[in-house]
Order: C-alpha cells, then structure tokens, then sequence
C-alpha cells in the first residue's frame, strides 16, 4: 500500500493534503476542545463569529489566484514564477484588507449580533485573521502546484501546533475572552506565513526571488485569469464559510458556537475529497493523466471507516466538549455526515470538467447548490435550529450530485459508439 502510495503522485499528494488538513483539524480539535473546556460559551461564539466572518471575506477576496498558480507556476522559470508569486500574495492579501474593513463597518449594521465589530479591537481582528487566512490558503496552492505537497502538510502541521501551544500558554496564565481564542489563532499563522516567504519557497523553487521587479505588469495580467476560477470557487466554497455567518446572524453567537464544533467535527469527511480533487487538478496541470476512478477510490477508502465512525459514535465525539455540545449538536453531526458522499462526487466532478476548461459547468453546479444550501438555511434556521443548516447542505449537495449523474448520462448517450 505504502509502496502504491509513494509511486503514484496523485495517490501521494492527495495523501499528503489530506494529512495535512486532517493534521491540522485535529490539532484544532484539540485546541477548540482547551477552548471549550477553559473558557465561558458566550466567548467562544465570539470567537467563532469572527473567524467565521474571516473565512467569507477570505473565500470572497482570494479572487481564485490559488488556482491560478496551480494552472500557471509548472514549468516556468525561475523570474516569471517569482513575478506570479508575488503579485498573486498582493493582490489577494490586499483585496482581503479592503473587503474585511468594508465586513466589519458594514455588519454590525444589517445584523446586531456582530455588534462586536463595532469596536476598534474587533475591526482589526477581523482584518490581521483575514489576511492571514487568504496568505495561508494562497501559500497552500504554491505547493500543491508543484506536486511537493510535504511543504504544505510540514507548514500546516507547524501553524496547528503553534496555535494550540499559544493558547495552552495565554490560558495556562491565567488570561480569559474571545481575544485570547482570536490571538493564538491568529499570531502563530503570521509566524509561520512569515517563514515560509523567507525559507521554503526558495527551496521549493530554486533562484525563486520574491520582489518588486515586474509584479505591476503581473497585476494587470492576473484578472484576465482569474474570472472562471474565482467564480467557481465562491460559489463551491460560499456555503461552508456562510453557514456559521447565518446561524449567528439568525440564532446568536451561543448557537454559533454549538454548529460550529459540529460542523468542524463533520469537516473532517468534508476535506477529503477536496483535498483529491486538488491533486486531480494538479497532475493535469503538470500534463500527467489522472483518471476519475482512482480518484475516487482514494476519496472512499480515506472516508469510509470515519463516517461511519462519526454517525454511529458522534455523540461521543461531541461530548469530549461538553455534554451540551453534544446534546445540541448530535442530530447535526449525523445529517452531515450522510453529506460526505454527494459532497464528494460533486467535488470531484468540478475538478474534473476544470481540468477540461468547463468552467461554465462547473460554475452552474456550484450556483445550483449554493442556492439551495443557502436559501433553504436562512428560510429553516428560525423554526428549525442549527438542524437546519445541516438539511440545507444535504439537500444542496445532494441536489448537485443528481445533476452530475444526469450529465454523466447524457454524455454517454451522446458519445458515439462502435
């Protein structure tokens, strides 16, 4: 198996941001679980709404440059790779600034539970977490596009680690709030982003430079790639980083706080597939053929013995929190979990007609279940609960998933035969 692993790429760096991102969830869910048990609820509902806002507006600001370094970096030299680098980490931690600053006067004002953003302290919260996300998420994509995603699982592990230890120490000393959950989220990210433009880069890409020299003509070439990306990716990534936003906005930050270690307990199933369909997108980037079967293996055998784990004994899971997380949250878990599987073959479908430059397609499948998780979420929520939100995304994903075995059918029935 291991031998398998290590001779096929899209195997191993669909392995490794798996690891990665199941590393760093349960590092996090160590570090939620401190949380939880060392300070108050109404704390970390505050915590949680604000990094939920910081997700949107990342989601909303990255403006698809991920993908775009996936699509672009292969086999460029060293000067133009650099110039990519750097105008595509301008521009979104730029955009990220501007659209978090417009988040935080505007929000307060269409919904009172973000009142919290009000204040100077909260503002600039919502600003350094932002930037910090959009430059993690961007930094992530450099590596996977060059296949070498050890960089990413060492750099992911490192910011995991670094977060639970901050906030292991700040409580450790005594100190208490939403700031402190917000603090050791936030600095250990800057730390590591930090290393990784000075250090790794460079490995990854010898004679790689960081600088000025030829990043503005880069800035007036980057938007002409970047429309089909990012609209993909809004309208795939917009309900799982809306979902706590409107539980908060229609339920208050306590219910917030409750969703979201349900829903962070289910995102271990959630990042599976979009982990494979990464490395899917990267091995024909790099012009080295990736059928969907063996993607999809990859995706079933990772998946399988942890959903069932989480819908049989979630309660379980929960109630490492505390007896009300899991009180409140077992139904949800249960519902998201059943997900896992039409998320799945959505997730990869996407990847697969990208690779193809479908992007319309791609786009009108990620709009069709984006309109219905949200719309059938802000409708439920008041009479419904945080259950709500959970039917919403089943029904959404699952909405795609029929839409995707139409398509494959009506494909085959147009193919020709003999």
């Amino acid at each position: 198996m291991l031998r398998t692993v290590a001779r096929d790429s899209l195997a191993r760096n669909s392995v490794l941001i798996m690891a990665s991102t199941v590393g760093t969830a349960g590092l996090g869910y160590v570090y939620w679980l401190l949380a939880a048990r060392e300070l108050t609820q109404p704390s970390i509902g505050t915590a949680t709404a604000l990094i939920s806002v910081s997700v949107v507006v990342s989601m909303v600001s990255n403006l698809g440059i991920g993908h775009v370094f996936i699509q672009r970096l292969p086999g460029t030299d060293a000067g133009e790779w650099s110039r990519i680098v750097a105008a595509g980490l301008l521009l979104g931690c730029g955009a990220t600034a501007v659209t978090s600053f417009l988040a935080a006067a505007v929000l307060p004002s269409v919904a009172g539970h973000f009142g919290f953003l009000r204040s100077s302290s909260g503002a600039t919260a919502l600003v350094v977490t932002s930037v910090a996300l959009t430059a993690s998420a961007l930094l992530d994509h450099v590596f996977v596009a060059h296949r070498a995603s050890q960089g990413m699982f060492t750099r992911n592990l490192a910011l995991a680690g670094g977060k639970l230890a901050l906030l292991a120490v700040l409580t450790g000393a005594g100190y208490g709030g939403a700031g402190v959950v917000l603090l050791a989220w936030t600095l250990p990210s800057l730390g590591v982003t930090a290393y990784t433009l000075s250090s790794s880069l460079t490995r990854l890409r010898p004679g790689a430079r960081l600088g000025r020299a030829g990043v503005g003509a880069e800035l007036r070439r980057l938007p002409g790639s970047l429309g089909g990306h990012h609209l993909i990716n809004l309208a795939q990534a917009g309900p799982t980083a809306l979902l706590p936003v409107l539980v908060t906005a229609r339920l208050g930050a306590e219910a917030n706080g409750h969703f979201y270690v349900a829903w962070m307990t289910a995102s271990m199933l959630f990042m599976v597939s979009p982990a494979v369909a990464s490395a899917l997108y990267a091995e024909r980037a790099n012009a080295h053929p990736a059928a969907l079967p063996r993607a999809a293996a990859v995706v079933l055998a990772v998946t399988g013995i942890p959903a069932l784990l989480l819908f049989f004994a979630g309660d379980r899971v929960l109630a490492l929190f505390s007896p009300g997380y899991a009180a409140e949250g077992e139904l949800l878990l249960r519902i998201l979990v059943l997900a896992a599987l039409p998320d799945a073959i959505t997730n990869l479908a996407v990847a697969h007609w990208r690779s193809l430059g479908r992007f319309r397609r791609c786009l009108r499948l990620n709009l069709l279940m984006a309109t219905i998780c949200l719309t059938l979420t802000w409708l439920w929520l008041p009479g419904t609960g945080i259950e709500a939100a959970g039917i919403a995304w089943l029904a959404g994903q699952t909405a795609g998933a029929v839409a995707v075995g139409v398509r494959t059918l009506m494909s085959r029935r147009k193919a020709p035969t003999g």
